[in-house]
């Protein structure tokens, strides 16, 4: 069997990715869980036994108005991500790689899609610099700050850990975050499959298609 590692959770059966730095390239040290995979599969996508609980937040999008991502979410096929938008590295690659699988979609799938971003810099990444950022990836997705401790709390319902802000040996801030997208079906609203930072442009193109159905890739 091949092997995936995941940082495990405290709070949930599901596993999760291992909590990383972006562009550190350094591992938390957290106890990881392994997570079998069928020998000889090619799928980026983990599908959980027991799907996650869309969390219940509710933070201010890149226009400072309100965003309930239950209510706004609510049967819409939706893509969650943690990040930062001065992540040099994992971040924006993952984001770009959505972005650029979702082009390949019809025009009455992509509107059906919601992709959400939800900031672990509240600091820096005020609604206009989340939009900023996000307009040179797709202005379509929604980008979401608030409070870390309210950020924190929901990525941890999904058994994502993130930490507060933070200096590296040479001075650079870096946000400690888990990597991993969850998708969440429109038939149920709950969290079904997971994709690692190793996810590729090709593994969404072929996937996005199902998940928009709530069908497992």
């Amino acid at each position: 069997m091949r092997k995936k590692l995941f940082a495990a959770s405290a709070l949930l059966v599901a596993a999760t990715l291992t909590l990383s730095a972006c562009g550190s390239g350094d591992d938390s040290g957290q106890s990881v869980a392994d997570v079998s995979v069928e020998a000889g599969s090619d799928k980026a996508a983990t599908i959980l036994d027991q799907p996650f609980e869309k969390p219940d937040l509710v933070l201010t999008d890149t226009q400072g108005k309100k965003y309930d991502l239950r209510a706004e979410t609510k049967g819409r096929p939706t893509l969650i991500y943690f990040g930062y938008t001065n992540c040099p590295d994992v971040c924006p690659l993952t984001m770009s790689n959505i972005a650029v699988a979702k082009k390949q979609l019809s025009r009455a799938d992509q509107d059906k899609l919601r992709i959400v971003f939800v900031t672990t810099d509240p600091k820096r990444d005020t609604p206009a610099a989340l939009g900023k950022w996000l307009k040179g990836i797709d202005p379509q997705v929604v980008g979401l700050t608030g409070d870390f401790a309210t950020i924190q709390a929901g990525a941890r319902t999904l058994g994502i850990s993130i930490e507060p802000t933070s200096k590296d040996k040479n001075g650079k801030t870096i946000s400690m975050h888990g990597t991993q997208v969850i998708a969440f079906s429109p038939k149920t609203d709950g969290g079904y499959v997971l994709y690692g930072e190793d996810a590729t442009v090709d593994d969404y193109i072929k996937d996005l298609p199902k998940l928009i159905k709530g069908q497992n890739p």
